[in-house]
């Protein structure tokens, strides 16, 4: 096991070297500018997309914009968020926060250009329901089925790791730790709940989530913010160290530059997906007349995963000067932060929010995966064998190595941005076209608003 640890590690660097890193954040500042700095300008009026339950009931699609968006927050909000941050920081020390938050900053207008393609190429299956995805853009759009057949082979992989075995993982360590109950019977629990939800579909898995992401997140978001307003004077502090040390190179491991900004870029692709191509193949089963419009909804993932969410994680860890401490993990780094603040509820928080995080995120990669097979086998009988594949792995994952599923995952990550990025690139005037769309759109409703 040792061994095969060894070689993966050995992929995923490199995989996960300068030329991915360039390809990955230089998409999205190409992107960008190609639309205009949309992510700052239309900021507020995504936002109000995204919490608007209001939908054209005759537009077609099979979930609400709301539900779209919160299977694709429930697909990316998870360890990421929590273990994910802590790794990064441990690994490229607290400057790693500062390039999460570098490349979350145009990997929101690379999120927009995926959804804005997933809407625009979606196609109808056997079933009469909606499938999308950089498979179909690729395809359709790009001309190269061979190039999208390997992004769904990657996305087909890749649900085990990212959205499956490392979220089980992390939920079954948690709750050893805090409550101690053993990470078998956590599988087993966590394994039943799974396959309730994913055997409905993805309306299922939408009404869940609908529910699921906004408690969530809140419960979070609320407990990150009492240890920040009771220690506001750690607060500036904090954020000095951050700054310092993306360009200085303070780092736990390494001691360069380079680990903040691998480590950082490489977790919040991890966490935030932008780029990765897997949130725009719920972005395309969303009810919507304009692709921009959904694309708009689906820019505000990155912004609430990692400005506040993960932001909430990077910071209490760096406030609390856990990461010094050579004997704590990556799994537990986050836990003994909050604890620090919050004595003996800290780990409590931590241990729920994980639950609530990795949960929601195994049911969005379950239907990712589906359609990644979908694609790849267009026989719906054969589907079974996928979900039961799936839903194995959530037990495997609670139980086997946290190093082998994370490094995993990793790999595959990259596997799938690969093929994705190539196709955001060069279709790249699709998304202008559509950007000019939904403005005027907007300029439109706006007047008539006023009239």
């Amino acid at each position: 096991m040792d061994k095969l640890l060894e070689i993966l590690k050995s992929v995923s660097d490199v995989l996960w070297g300068i030329p991915l890193l360039i390809l990955i954040v230089g998409t999205g500042i190409f992107l960008t500018i190609r639309v205009g700095f949309l992510q700052i300008r239309l900021l507020p009026v995504a936002l109000r997309l995204t919490f608007s339950r209001k939908h054209d009931k005759t537009a077609e699609g099979d979930i609400s914009q709301f539900q779209a968006l919160t299977t694709a927050l429930a697909a990316t909000v998870g360890t990421g968020n929590i273990v994910g941050v802590a790794t990064a920081v441990l690994l490229g020390g607290p400057g790693a926060v500062f390039w999460m938050w570098f490349s979350a900053f145009f990997g929101m207008a690379t999120k927009y250009s995926e959804a804005i393609l997933a809407v625009k190429y979606r196609v109808k299956d056997a079933k009469g329901q909606m499938a999308g995805g950089p498979m179909y853009y690729i395809e359709h759009g790009l001309k190269q089925k061979w190039l999208a057949v390997l992004f769904a082979i990657f996305g087909a992989l890749a649900a085990f790791g990212i959205g499956n075995g490392t979220q089980a993982n992390s939920v079954s360590s948690a709750v050893e730790s805090t409550f101690g109950i053993e990470t078998w019977i956590t599988g087993i629990v966590l394994t039943i709940f799974t396959a309730l939800v994913i055997l409905g579909g993805i309306k299922s898995i939408g009404n869940v989530t609908a529910v699921f992401v906004p408690v969530m997140a809140l419960f979070y978001i609320l407990a990150g913010l009492v240890i920040m307003v009771t220690n506001i004077t750690a607060v500036p502090e904090a954020f000095a160290i951050i700054f310092k040390s993306a360009f200085t190179g303070e780092a736990a491991v390494g001691g360069a530059v380079g680990a903040a900004i691998r480590y950082g870029i490489a977790r919040g692709v991890f966490s935030n997906e932008a780029g990765l191509g897997s949130a725009p193949i719920a972005a395309a089963a969303a009810k919507t007349d304009l692709p921009g419009r959904q694309a708009l909804v689906s820019m505000t993932q990155v912004f609430l995963d990692t400005f506040i969410i993960c932001s909430i994680t990077g910071v209490t860890i760096v406030m609390s000067g856990m990461y010094k401490d050579p004997n704590i993990t990556g799994g537990d780094l986050t836990s003994a932060a909050f604890g620090h603040f919050l004595g003996d509820w800290g780990p409590i928080v931590i241990a729920v929010g994980l639950i609530f995080f990795a949960s929601s995120t195994i049911f969005g990669w379950a239907y990712y995966g589906e359609k990644c097979f979908q694609y790849l086998f267009k026989n719906p009988s054969l589907l079974i064998i996928y979900r039961i594949a799936f839903v194995a792995m959530v037990f495997i994952g609670s139980v086997v190595s946290l190093d082998l599923i994370w490094t995993f995952s990793d790999i595959t990550n990259a596997l799938m941005a690969i093929p994705n990025l190539i196709g955001l690139l060069g279709l790249s005037g699709v998304i202008v076209y559509e950007t000019k769309r939904i403005k005027n759109k907007l300029k439109e409703e706006k007047l008539a608003s006023k009239s």
